[in-house]
């Protein structure tokens, strides 16, 4: 499995319905995928070692631009973006950015493909088991139980291994983490509003910055 699939940047809208030809209704995100501004190239024979385009999208204020981040745009020829983000690439793909200041859905999307959409899920800060895990609780509400109801119960046991195993599903930070959806179907392409509608739901909240890619397990 290679994860050196072409993609853009875009921001998720929220969710809304598709009719179907045959009336079928479909439950879609949609993204808005404005023209991603192509920042730096690298290439395999270059300084870097490897195949991969920079991409970035919404202008950052000059006052809140670092020096560095200004250049670095200026030297490619735009403002300094908000979000920026590298795709891999294999040999054969580089082709689809050569030579091009700016990428749009049309050089990159087709009706009825499969993308993979990668985004930051919401925070919801910390979380007992039975939020986090799914846990059902550990006793009934008879019998003399008090305040342990949502409770995890044992995590191990005292003489072996005498430790609490890594890994064991336990309160904590709960979301605000890098979640990737794949194999999502694109049903419907808006180019006169640079709108993806892609089939399910995707992770992050409305207005969340989102990364779509060709599908890696197609």
């Amino acid at each position: 499995m290679s994860n050196t699939k072409p993609g853009l940047l875009g921001r998720k809208i929220g969710m809304t319905q598709i009719y179907k030809e045959n009336g079928t209704v479909l439950g879609v995100t949609a993204i808005e995928i404005p023209a991603n501004a192509v920042l730096q190239v690298k290439t395999e024979d270059g300084a870097d070692g490897y195949n991969g385009i920079q991409l970035g999208i919404g202008d950052r204020k000059i006052q809140r631009t670092t020096k560095a981040a200004k250049g670095h745009a200026e030297k490619a020829g735009h403002t300094a973006k908000r979000f920026i983000r590298e795709f891999r690439l294999s040999g054969e793909d580089m082709g689809l950015y050569a030579d091009k200041s700016e990428i749009n859905i049309a050089d990159i999307f087709t009706a009825d493909t499969t993308v993979d959409v990668t985004g930051r899920s919401k925070g919801r800060g910390f979380a007992g088991v039975v939020k986090r895990h799914n846990f059902s609780g550990v006793q009934t509400l008879s019998h003399g139980t008090h305040e342990y109801m949502r409770h995890g119960g044992s995590i191990g046991c005292r003489l072996t291994p005498g430790r609490v195993i890594k890994g064991k599903k336990m309160p904590g930070h709960m979301g605000n983490a890098r979640v990737t959806i794949q194999n999502l179907q694109l049903v419907h392409i808006d180019t006169d509003h640079n709108v993806l509608f892609v089939r399910g739901g995707v992770p992050g909240p409305n207005g969340g910055m989102v990364m779509v890619r060709h599908a890696v397990k197609v």
